[in-house]
């Protein structure tokens, strides 16, 4: 069956999801538009396809047993010079983001994964571009805010297009239930709306 790249991740519900894509294009990250806006759970990670229903069933598990958590984004901040990345920061919520990424990464499950770096919850904006367009971009969200209630999260498969695609949402067990809405990227949309046309569900399965 070959293997497969995923990542878990928490979405960045609108309209503040589609606003920071649309600005981290702006600064000139080409990947923009294929990275739906999120709070990274799981980087991405080569899988074997056969261990889907496997990993399908631990995130179930470890949604179920989760309670909904205040989620609040304040400012920006980089990890520059290890790394060419500007993010916008999480002010509230961080300690549910980290507890999360430490369960659905259980060493005795099947997304068990050393990290190259400690786990930093944080929300992307920037990554790889220019050293001026990261100070852009640095500058530019130094003010911005949003906030919101994480109430799952979502299991996702970057396609041979490099294009992140949705699998399926995982809902906490206790809250208010569901993954936020959030646009996706053009190609994402583009293949929704086939897949209805056709009578397909909405869900985009990658190659």
């Amino acid at each position: 069956m070959g293997t497969v790249t995923l990542g878990v991740s928490i979405a960045v519900p609108e309209p503040y999801g589609s606003k920071l894509q649309e600005l981290r294009a702006g600064f000139g990250d080409a990947a923009a538009h294929g990275i739906p806006t999120h709070v990274t759970l799981v980087p991405p990670t080569e899988v074997d396809a056969d261990r889907l229903p496997a990993i399908g069933a631990h995130l179930v598990a470890v949604a179920a047993a989760s309670r909904a958590f205040r989620m609040r984004l304040a400012g920006t901040g980089t990890f520059r010079p290890l790394s060419p990345v500007v993010f916008v920061k999480i002010a509230e919520g961080a300690a549910g983001c980290t507890r999360l990424q430490s369960e659905v990464r259980d060493p005795q499950g099947p997304l068990d994964r050393e990290l190259a770096f400690p786990y930093h919850p944080h929300v992307t904006v920037a990554h790889g571009i220019s050293e001026e367009a990261m100070d852009l971009a640095f500058t530019t969200l130094s003010d911005y805010a949003a906030e919101w209630v994480c109430a799952g999260f979502a299991l996702y498969e970057q396609g041979s297009d490099g294009v992140w695609r949705k699998l399926r949402e995982y809902p906490f067990g206790s809250g208010p239930n569901g993954v936020p809405a959030q646009a996706g990227s053009p190609a994402d949309q583009a293949a929704e709306a086939a897949g209805t046309a056709g009578g397909a569900g909405a869900t985009v399965a990658p190659s």
